[in-house]
């Protein structure tokens, strides 16, 4: 939870929420220092200052009381005497006995040196949920810090920060053990923990820890279908016993979209007067939210999805157009053995991208299908979605339409308009697929 700043009373610090995860603050605005430290458990009344030694500002940071043992008035009086100590250069810590319970000097993580475990929490809620991040990076970023650097999260960012080859040692470790892009993606994560964390505690070393790792090399995947490769990957397609599944990797190869983001399409998202599909929150959160125009191969491989899905999972089909036997109710895993079908997901993303160069669309059109961001300053100034219910639509008609090209002259013949895919399977069928699947 982010820190919090407010009159301190003993009503107000009643209110405060315990945390639901690490640590927060909530600093008084009558008495600048005090403040009370909020964890899963407990509340503390904590006092903070700085004083002088040898011409250095050095932090003290103490605890007061528990909230309970003092009234919110009375822990403000003994942490304003605290602080005059601590101005007149007194460290008040090293006078207490540690018998004295009121006085036990205890091991805060301070707000100009936060662990990595805090600077992660502030970095998520005070900046990632901020702007709107979607779950799955969030989620991504979490897997970094709490998987891949799990035993750093309790200490200092200082430590890190005054000793780089910390830094660069794990990257080697991680490169060995998780592989070069997971060792990179972990390392920017960091580096956003940190200068995130330096914003509030300047006294952080300037220099981020992480500029002294040597990157490794990172290639762009080549993974793509070429013309010639379609009409096999079709036969593999067709071959595929879930059709929900089989439509669902069609519509990735005509989208071009990413698959994290049209598993979780609700039924309610997809407009066919308009023809459109609404993509509410895809990768970068809510505020990239796109329409992506269909062609009319795209909205007959969702009417058949649909169909289906009302056939095989009748409760989940309500809500979602890719259903599955789910917790969630949709798709959640995409992936199919290679043998069974080579390329799928990112794959046929690439793929996408390949067949509209090789269709003659332009490098800025096929930016704003895929929901890129654009290139270049004049191209800022362009407005997508005026674009999408005439020229977009008609690019993508072109790219559906050779992408069937390619893929079989004889599958022209099947539903005819190009389609290029069978005709929808008789409800007698599919219920017989639905009793082998139960």
């Amino acid at each position: 939870m982010m820190d919090l700043r407010l009159s301190l009373t003993d009503r107000t610090v009643a209110s405060l929420e315990l945390a639901t995860s690490g640590q927060y603050f909530a600093r008084d605005t009558d008495l600048s220092g005090f403040m009370v430290l909020v964890g899963k458990r407990r509340k503390t009344f904590v006092v903070q200052g700085e004083r002088r030694k040898a011409g250095k500002r050095l932090s003290v940071r103490m605890k007061v009381a528990e909230v309970g043992e003092l009234t919110t008035r009375a822990a403000r009086a003994k942490a304003k005497d605290i602080l005059g100590k601590i101005a007149s250069g007194v460290d008040p810590r090293a006078s207490r006995k540690k018998s004295d319970a009121d006085t036990v000097v205890v091991d805060l993580p301070s707000i100009g040196n936060p662990t990595l475990r805090i600077a992660w929490e502030r970095y998520r809620d005070g900046h990632m949920k901020k702007k709107g991040r979607s779950n799955g990076t969030i989620n991504n970023y979490r897997d970094h810090v709490e998987r891949l650097l799990s035993d750093w999260l309790d200490e200092p960012l200082s430590k890190f920060g005054n000793d780089p080859a910390l830094v660069t040692a794990r990257h080697e470790k991680l490169t060995k053990e998780n592989g070069a892009y997971i060792a990179n993606g972990c390392m920017r994560t960091l580096r956003a923990v940190y200068n995130h964390a330096r914003k509030a505690a300047r006294s952080l070393p300037a220099d981020n820890p992480v500029s002294a790792i040597d990157w490794n090399a990172e290639h762009r995947r080549n993974s793509a279908l070429g013309l010639s490769d379609l009409e096999g990957w079709f036969t593999q397609l067709k071959a595929l016993k879930n059709p929900v599944r089989r439509e669902f990797h069609l519509f990735m190869l005509l989208s071009g979209h990413r698959p994290e983001a049209i598993r979780k399409v609700r039924i309610e998202h997809v407009d066919f007067r308009a023809r459109l599909l609404h993509i509410p929150r895809p990768k970068g959160g809510e505020v990239k939210a796109f329409d992506i125009p269909l062609s009319k191969a795209m909205i007959r491989c969702l009417v058949r999805v649909m169909r289906i899905g009302q056939v095989l999972y009748e409760e989940q089909s309500r809500d979602w157009l890719f259903p599955a036997d789910s917790e969630s109710g949709h798709m959640v895993e995409h992936k199919e053995k290679r043998d069974d079908l080579s390329k799928w997901g990112n794959d046929l993303r690439q793929t996408f991208r390949t067949i509209a160069q090789a269709a003659g669309v332009a490098e800025l059109d096929v930016h704003l299908l895929m929901n890129h961001s654009i290139p270049g300053v004049n191209a800022g100034y362009i407005t997508r979605n005026k674009l999408l219910s005439d020229h977009l639509r008609q690019q993508q008609e072109a790219i559906s339409r050779r992408i069937f090209e390619a893929g079989s002259s004889r599958q022209k013949e099947t539903e005819g308009k190009a389609s290029g895919w069978p005709a929808l399977p008789s409800r007698t069928a599919l219920s017989e697929l639905a009793s082998v699947k139960a």
